[in-house]
């Protein structure tokens, strides 16, 4: 599969200088953690779960997780496993690509058991989505996981959720942290990505975001977010791919702020794309994307089909943005000094700058590089078609 794999051939030849390039669920674990872009959650309730997956695939969405956590009530667990595995079943049979598909459980005992249960069709899997993660709680997961891969014969992933109180509060949180590193780094071939947990470190203070804002407006979450990434998303091969966290609205009837988007990459035909974004609340949602990035962050948890596309849009590696990365890494450069960028607008100094250089170009490699005159307007454009837009 590839990202903007729905978009017609010319159309991507049209977007970009280089175009987004193929994974699937036997690639490494680098490139797949930076490819899982939009991961959009769908409750394992869902009476047509088989349908919805094919569906997705066809607007865009590259990984979805099915979730028998929060999204269900307690009450409906064992309906929604049995919905499941009847629905993987179905799906296994189908002569087609599919997601990266992931289950969100409860705990440990549901990862063994359902691998068991699946039989065959496990191998849709990629991994299990790990909730409310510490190192006391996670441990048994991890250790569930090994056991079930074992049994299965098949590489399958996990992505812990950083969520817990014990993370939020500050008296605990740097125990938590080391914590959490201690017991990824035992298990970190199985490790694919950190996500975070957004909606419930804001729940342990009564708090919920506007659709004004991003999470980096929530002080309370943005020094959470730092720390994570101070911790574990570190740059220098000991640290992991952290997904940004999840954008709760996909339309609003009132706002009391301006919108976010400026008027002037929007001119002439784009402007109604501009409106659109702006009723449907877009406008936050990318801002927030921008500010993951800028905070270290790559991905991001979705839970309306019609965030897919922004994510996917701004995730795409821009021509300066590639050009700067392929100067700091040219061969023989080893060695450092400063550069004056192609674009003449900026200094690239190439040992400080390395690190992102790197990053840059294995985020090209799986989403593309825009060609020069394409801006991020075109892409949305790309994307957001009525038939991609989600319901």
């Amino acid at each position: 599969m590839r990202h903007f794999g729905y978009v017609s051939p010319g159309t991507r030849q049209a977007l970009f200088h280089r175009e987004p390039g193929l994974f699937d669920s036997a690639s490494p674990a680098p490139r797949l953690a930076m490819a899982l872009g939009a991961t959009l959650y769908s409750p394992a309730t869902r009476p047509g779960i088989a349908a919805d997956v094919v569906k997705q695939m066809d607007r865009g969405v590259v990984s979805m997780v099915l979730c028998l956590e929060d999204s269900i009530g307690d009450t409906e667990v064992f309906a929604a496993e049995e919905n499941l595995v009847r629905h993987l079943r179905e799906l296994a049979g189908l002569e087609r690509e599919l997601p990266l598909l992931f289950i969100r459980v409860r705990w440990p005992e549901q990862i063994t058991q359902l691998v068991r249960r699946l039989g065959s069709a496990v191998r849709l899997l990629s991994g299990f989505v790990l909730p409310k993660y510490t190192e006391e709680r996670g441990v048994p997961f991890l250790e569930a996981l090994a056991e079930a891969e074992a049994a299965c014969g098949r590489r399958l992933f996990a992505m812990p959720v950083l969520e817990s109180p014990e993370l939020l509060h500050l008296e605990t949180r740097a125990e938590t942290l080391s914590g959490i590193r201690r017991s990824v780094d035992k298990y970190r071939d199985r490790v694919l990505a950190l996500r975070l947990g957004v909606t419930d470190f804001c729940s342990a203070y009564g708090l919920r975001r506007s659709p004004d804002m991003t999470a980096y407006d929530v002080q309370l979450i943005a020094s959470v977010i730092a720390d994570v990434v101070n911790t574990l998303g570190r740059a220098d091969g000991t640290g992991y791919t952290v997904t940004g966290p999840v954008w709760e609205y996909f339309r609003i009837h009132e706002r009391m702020f301006k919108p976010q988007l400026r008027l002037s990459p929007f001119s002439g035909r784009a402007e109604q794309l501009r409106t659109s974004l702006i009723e449907h609340a877009m406008d936050g949602l990318l801002r927030e994307i921008e500010l993951d990035r800028a905070n270290g962050l790559m991905g991001k948890t979705c839970i309306h089909p019609s965030h897919v596309a922004p994510v996917h849009a701004l995730s795409v590696v821009s021509h300066e943005e590639y050009s700067d990365a392929r100067d700091i890494l040219r061969p023989g450069r080893d060695g450092g000094g400063v550069l004056r960028s192609a674009y003449t607008n900026k200094m690239n100094e190439v040992k400080p700058h390395r690190a992102w250089a790197e990053r840059t170009l294995l985020r090209a490699e799986i989403f593309g590089v825009a060609r020069e005159e394409v801006s991020f307007v075109e892409l949305l454009e790309a994307g957001i078609t009525p038939g991609n837009r989600g319901t």
